[in-house]
């Protein structure tokens, strides 16, 4: 018998439709909606956003091979654009403001159509500050395996949390308290596509500083100090607990979905293995801790013993002691008492376990037509980030483009292009590897990763840094088709 169990899920789609338009949709049409709601957060009640599928669960499921076909319906008072994080539609069905499409408009409904893929673990989200108020769903996209396997999905959204607003915490960021008329407001304030060449900034904000890994300077970790770090809403002091069968196999699928926070996953007692990374399978890697930045996705099978009881799922702050998750347990097992905050801080997240990683699928083996080197900067007054280099990207389609992405600041940076899905091919000009396919990198600081994408789907896709407020603050570029 199959164990599954999903959890949650998520997708989307673009073409604008009015609402009695809709009702001549196909029967296969889903409506996903935008909506507000209100959840507890440490004993105290927040209203956040919400996207849901027709069946009033978060976010939406396919199978692979299927199309998109997604009619989003924005019910909020306020304007929004939603991207398909993982999935590669034609771009002007891509969610960023007017690339090409303007924002979904309050009231408005858009239908999306086009080809899901090949399956995988993704996620939607706001591509605005709206992000940061938990304006993110799953998208799952189940290879044909994956629904004839037995064993248990389980869905794991992680998210770091405010009750101040996006655009507080971005102004506090950039040393102006007061917001500015700019920042007034927590939706669309953020640029759309800022080619902005400029530098970064701490401002007032806590954040953690450590030595970096691998070249002994000082490394910072984090902007913000947020007031909680969420698993499916939910925090330690409540976290959801999710029943699993002894001696039943699990495939969890982890999405970090935080705005400004990298994370490592802690298995605790278990074994688990890494069996694909952004939706892409990888050869197997065992292990009990796995890191992971914004924007990444891990797909970890693991099997409960045969004994039972009960293991947290835990996905620890980096670089600090906070931490989040769920529970798997068996039944009539003890749910131990688990504290949002524990007794170590996390780890650094870093590529060590990166550039182990093998792609199941990897893209063929030919030299690059077109090469790119793409800085990633800042300085430290007035909380600006560039990404000097990525004006210059033009390509056609067809070509093999690689490009390395050198960060000369003392903060990581996940980064993360649209509409494709790229390879890791090198480190800090090393040897070349087969690494994993993939959609969002981490670079460290001082240290340069190459990629290689096939140009194979026209357009001027976004690519930018997925920590929100580096992205908001200029580390946006483009990776654009010189026929489009």
């Amino acid at each position: 018998m199959n164990r599954r169990t999903l959890l949650k899920t998520a997708l989307g789609g673009a073409a604008i439709l009015s609402l009695p338009t809709l009702r001549a949709f196909a029967a296969t049409t889903q409506t996903l909606t935008l909506a507000s709601r209100t959840i507890e957060v440490n004993g105290r009640a927040a209203t956040v956003y919400s996207l849901t599928g027709p069946d009033g669960k978060p976010g939406l499921t396919f199978d692979a091979g299927a199309d998109f076909d997604v009619a989003l319906a924005n019910t909020l008072g306020e304007d929004t654009i939603v991207h398909w994080h993982g999935l590669t539609p034609p771009w002007d069905q891509d969610g960023v403001a007017d690339a090409p499409k303007p924002m979904l408009k309050a009231g408005e409904t858009r239908a999306y159509r086009f080809p899901v893929g090949s399956g995988g673990t993704h996620w939607m989200h706001a591509h605005t500050l709206q992000e940061q108020n938990l304006l993110a769903a799953p998208l799952i996209v189940r290879r044909p395996e994956e629904t004839a396997a037995d064993e248990q999905e389980i869905v794991i959204l992680l998210h770091d949390f405010s009750f101040t607003s996006a655009a507080e915490l971005l102004a506090k960021l950039k040393g102006n308290t007061s917001g500015g008329h700019a920042m007034s407001g927590m939706g669309h304030d953020m640029p759309a596509m800022d080619m902005s060449m400029q530098g970064m900034d701490h401002g007032g904000m806590d954040m953690g500083s450590m030595k970096g890994m691998d070249h002994g300077e000082a490394m910072d970790l984090n902007d913000i100090e947020y007031d909680a770090y969420l698993a499916n809403d939910r925090t330690l002091d409540d976290p959801e607990v999710v029943k699993v069968e002894k001696g039943g196999n699990v495939r969890l699928r982890i999405i970090n979905g935080a705005t400004g926070t990298a994370f490592s996953i802690d298995l605790g007692s278990l074994e688990g293995q890494v069996i694909a990374v952004d939706g892409q399978p990888v050869q197997p890697v065992d292990a009990r801790r796995f890191p992971m930045t914004m924007g990444q996705r891990l797909d970890i099978r693991l099997r409960v013993p045969q004994e039972g009881g009960a293991f947290p799922i835990l996905a620890l702050r980096e670089g600090g002691t906070q931490r989040t998750g769920i529970v798997i347990g068996t039944a009539g097992s003890t749910v131990p008492k688990l504290s949002p905050v524990g007794e170590v801080a996390g780890p650094v997240v870093d590529i060590a376990q990166e550039v182990g990683l093998r792609a199941i699928a990897p893209l063929a083996d030919r030299p690059a037509d077109v090469r790119y080197v793409v800085d990633l900067k800042g300085d430290m007054a007035g909380y600006t980030w560039s990404m000097p280099g990525s004006e210059a990207i033009r390509v056609t389609k067809g070509q093999r483009v690689e490009i390395d992405m050198r960060n000369a600041s003392m903060m990581a940076h996940p980064m993360h292009l649209h509409g494709h899905h790229f390879q890791v091919v090198g480190l800090d000009g090393g040897p070349r590897f087969s690494g994993a396919v993939r959609d969002t990198v981490l670079v460290p600081p001082n240290r340069t990763v190459t990629i290689a994408i096939d140009a194979e789907n026209p357009g001027r896709w976004a690519f930018h840094c997925h920590h929100l407020y580096h992205m908001a603050a200029g580390m946006m570029g483009t990776f654009a088709y010189d026929d489009v």
